[in-house]
């Protein structure tokens, strides 16, 4: 298989360049990209294409994605996650004072539940008021199509320069507010409790500590939304709607489009084969005599394997051609003579449904019109021609022609 995509789950720490230079080395070919970027602080879904398949990558990352994630209330970061530096606000401390005040009355403690062999106590009354107050913002400002400005640290050009760029060079950065669609934004659980210092993703610790100075609540979430939404944005105005400030300590992305991880939860795709990764550190030594040390990315095959073998082993695990096609939009089927004119950039006498503007024309693995043909696909994959436009209300037309293998 010289075209396909690899699912990989993508560890803490490296980027997704990383992730695809992975890639590229275990396969060792260099057309190879990826649907989506991830944050070296997030983990989770990489959609990543090598060969003819590079070309679906610009579709599949505007489908809707799910998130897993943990907001911190009560704190505030340059970056809105934990990777940035804490912005100290000397009225969060009353903020929080009053928002707890209004929240609820006081209730009986709750027992524990002996039939539950964790042992674990029930969600508390504080954590229960907390829930409440955090589900009803969330209905009320945070579902549907709504409208986000972007984190400045994000990866938006403006006049040509990354907006991260420009604010790590001290530079004012003003990014305009971008409609996009919240489907689902539940909560998972709430942990009020405090920390122990200032700093961004610190551990949280039981409410009461002496040393703990830093009142929080730590939410976990899950999110469905549409392309181009910052989880960090959304945790960041969580906070401000409620006046006490937040930010995002964990991300996970479970779900692109029709392709998810085993551990998704949305129930809007279909599980796929995933290669886990792991992070390892490598020192080298720069043209100038500078000893460097980054992290890389290494995709876990079973040891004993390597080169050719190796390079089977994924490839054995990959989405194949029309897989990745079907995954990345709609199809219609057509026949060999039908992929011949298609692939001679003329049009055909077919319409595309409803309201679908492009789709992938596909002749199927079993398609064949002669003994020869048949014989020919035997066993093959299906032949992925074009991807396909209106030309009018009769006709569709190649925008995209994919060579014959």
């Amino acid at each position: 298989m010289s075209d396909g995509l690899l699912i990989v789950d993508k560890p803490l720490g490296v980027t997704s360049f990383d992730a695809v230079a992975a890639v590229r080395g275990a396969l060792h070919t260099k057309k190879v990209g990826h649907a989506g970027t991830l944050d070296p602080m997030a983990t989770g879904i990489l959609v990543i294409g090598f060969g003819r398949a590079t070309r679906l990558l610009q579709y599949i990352v505007e489908h809707d994605k799910t998130y897993e994630a943990t907001i911190r209330l009560g704190m505030r970061t340059t970056t809105d996650d934990a990777e940035g530096e804490t912005i100290i606000d000397p009225e969060a401390s009353a903020r929080w004072s009053a928002l707890s005040e209004r929240t609820v009355e006081p209730e009986p403690e709750t027992e524990m539940d002996e039939t539950d062999d964790s042992a674990q106590a029930v969600a508390s009354p504080t954590a229960r008021a907390w829930r409440g107050l955090i589900e009803r913002t969330i209905a009320e400002r945070f579902l549907g199509d709504i409208e986000q400005v972007p984190n400045t640290f994000s990866a938006i050009k403006i006049n040509g320069k990354r907006a991260y760029d420009l604010a790590r060079e001290g530079r004012d950065v003003e990014l305009r507010p971008r409609p996009v669609h919240i489907a689902e934004f539940s909560v998972l659980d709430v942990r009020p409790g405090r920390t122990s210092s200032a700093l961004a993703g610190a551990p949280l610790v039981a409410v009461g500590e002496a040393d703990a100075t830093i009142p929080v609540i730590d939410v976990d979430v899950r999110v469905s939304c549409s392309s181009g939404t910052y989880i960090r944005a959304l945790a960041r105005d969580l906070g401000e709607t409620l006046g006490v400030g937040g930010h995002l300590t964990r991300l996970r992305r479970t779900r692109v489009g029709r392709f998810c991880l085993p551990d998704d939860r949305s129930g809007l795709g279909t599980t796929v084969q995933a290669i886990t990764a792991h992070t390892e550190q490598r020192t080298f030594t720069n043209r100038e005599g500078e000893t460097i040390t980054r992290a890389r990315c290494v995709l876990d095959t079973p040891e004993e394997l390597s080169g050719e073998e190796r390079t089977d082993w994924l490839l054995a695990r990959a989405v194949p051609m029309g897989d990745a096609a079907r995954g990345a939009m709609p199809v219609i089927e057509i026949s060999d003579a039908e992929a011949r004119e298609l692939r001679f950039g003329r049009r055909l006498e077919r319409r595309l449904a409803g309201d679908v503007m492009q789709a992938a024309a596909i002749v199927p693995a079993e398609a064949g019109t002669s003994d020869q043909q048949s014989e020919t696909r035997s066993g093959a994959q299906d032949d992925v021609v074009a991807i396909v436009e209106r030309a009018n209300a009769h006709q569709i037309k190649p925008s995209v022609v994919f060579p014959a293998e």
